[in-house]
């Protein structure tokens, strides 16, 4: 196991809540240490912090990947594990774990909220037959400027009464 598997669980981690990321913040770092269980469910991570804090200058808020495999082998220096172990764990750690992510609900509720066969009114208007938004014509009443009333049945015959 070499960098290029490590460098590919960093790169999992940094991007974890920011797809656009480029470097790992201090709560990436840590969450990439309790995900691979190199830190215990009861440890706290203020150590991490401050590992995390001596790694880059005072005026950054990211590290890159060098600064997160230095991150890591001064964790193991202080739970006194071999730092081999350490990678070993954070690169077969599997990626990011999802906790508490909610979950769409199967409850009948829902179904006949997301229905759009039975909406009335206004509502019904958004929608066409397939239960399709029809965007802004669903949303927007469009001004007719030809001078009838709404719902005339003559529209455009003026002309033709006209000119006879």
């Amino acid at each position: 196991m070499g960098d290029k598997e490590l460098e590919a669980a960093y790169k999992k981690f940094m991007v974890m809540g920011n797809s656009k990321a480029t470097k790992m913040t201090g709560k990436n770092f840590a969450k990439c240490l309790k995900d691979c269980k190199v830190l215990g469910p009861k440890e706290s991570t203020n150590s991490v912090d401050i590992i995390f804090s001596t790694l880059k200058p005072n005026s950054e808020k990211t590290i890159d990947f060098k600064q997160f495999k230095v991150g890591l082998e001064k964790v193991a220096a202080e739970k006194k594990i071999n730092k081999e172990d350490v990678f070993n764990k954070v690169i077969n750690g599997g990626g990011p774990v999802m906790v508490g992510v909610t979950k769409t609900s199967k409850s009948g509720g829902v179904e006949k909220m997301t229905d759009t066969s039975q909406y009335t009114g206004s509502h019904k208007e958004r929608f066409g037959a397939d239960g399709k938004g029809k965007g802004l014509d669903g949303r927007v009443d469009k001004v007719d400027a030809s001078g009838y009333v709404g719902n005339y049945k003559g529209d455009g015959t003026y002309d033709q009464k006209v000119s006879k």
